[in-house]
This record gives C-alpha cells, sequence and structure tokens, in this order.
C-alpha cells in the first residue's frame, strides 16, 4: 500500500455547524436515510446549588464530525459475506463494490461507527470513499473542504497522527483497538 489514508478532527473547535454533513450529503446526492458523515452531540452535567454561593453549572456540551474510518481491521469487510466490501489497497480507503454487493446489510451491524448506509431504492449499501472522484482531481474530500473553522483534515495518517498524536477515541467512540481506525481526534477540553 502507498500510503493509508485517514482524517484528523478537532473536536474542541467544532461547533456543530453541520456544513460538513450537508457538504457531504449534497455531494453524494444522499436522500434522508443516508448519512455518510453525521455531527454527533454529546452533553453532560447539570446545574447544582452550591451552599452559600448559590447556583453553578459543571456543563458540558460537545459535537463531533464522524464519517467512515477507513480502519486498518474493517469489521465491514471482514464480515461482509459477498465480498462487496473492500480495502483499495492504494490508499487504504474502504469502500462499497455495488457491483458484488446483494445489500445483505451484515456491513451496518458490525461496523461500530455506523458507516456503511443502506439505500432503500437500490437495495445495496453505500458509503464514504473520502471522496475519491474529488480526490483523484486534485481536490478536498467535500466535507474538508466546507468546514468554516477548517476542523477536519484528511492525508496520510502517519502524517496527520506526527502532526496531531495518536488519540482516536473520545466519550461516545468504540474502543479504537477494535477496528484500527485511521483517525485523530483532539478532543474537547
Amino acid at each position: 500500500m502507498a500510503s493509508q489514508l485517514g482524517f484528523y478532527i478537532n473536536q474542541s473547535r467544532c461547533s456543530g455547524c453541520n456544513a460538513c454533513f450537508m457538504a457531504c450529503k449534497d455531494k453524494n446526492e444522499l436522500d434522508d436515510d443516508r448519512n455518510y458523515r453525521r455531527v454527533w452531540e454529546s452533553k453532560s452535567g447539570g446545574f447544582y446549588e452550591q451552599e452559600g454561593e448559590g447556583l453553578t453549572h459543571n456543563v458540558i456540551a460537545a459535537w463531533l464530525s464522524m464519517s467512515c474510518n477507513h480502519c486498518d481491521k474493517p469489521a465491514c469487510v471482514d464480515y461482509c459475506p459477498t465480498g462487496a466490501m473492500r480495502k483499495n489497497p492504494k490508499d487504504g480507503i474502504v469502500f462499497a463494490d455495488i457491483s458484488v454487493c446483494k445489500g445483505v446489510q451484515v456491513c451496518i451491524v458490525k461496523c461500530p461507527y455506523g458507516a456503511p448506509q443502506f439505500n432503500q431504492s437500490t437495495w445495496k449499501i453505500s458509503k464514504c470513499d473520502m471522496c475519491a472522484d474529488l480526490r483523484e482531481k486534485g481536490e478536498e474530500p467535500a466535507c474538508v473542504a466546507a468546514c468554516p473553522l477548517g476542523n477536519i483534515e484528511y492525508g496520510p495518517i502517519e502524517e496527520l497522527r506526527k502532526k496531531y498524536g495518536n488519540l482516536a477515541q473520545v466519550t461516545g467512540l468504540p474502543d479504537p483497538s477494535i477496528t484500527k481506525p485511521n483517525l485523530v481526534i483532539t478532543p474537547q477540553k
């Protein structure tokens, strides 16, 4: 493999604007039931009364933009009974070969990140391919280009890890040892 591609997500600066989500939906002409990229909201904490000081809080709200992580050990590929889910040997991108897909949907059940999506009109699986068509023309994936704060980057995962570290898990995500995602996250502080 030439160089495994991956994503960097700066959760600490994400405003939850959903520009990445909408750019992905528009570029891929996705119906309401399919989302290759999602923006997850997590919130915790609450308000409480502190003796002698009145009302205070420990409220935290954070957003995380997430799509396929093009894992080193992709469960969707490992469990696909038809061989439709594949990993490109050139760049490590996990993709669905719809000419082979029978719509069995085991990949949906097995992916801990919810990346494969079922297309009701074709009865086939579809998913993020990191905008292979745009990358082929030297352009960025739609989600990367659309983020107004520059919180999403893509590139060779080793370069992203050298630049940003190795963290690939925050609250709400599965243990990265399961599939070894090609993802780096700067978490919410």
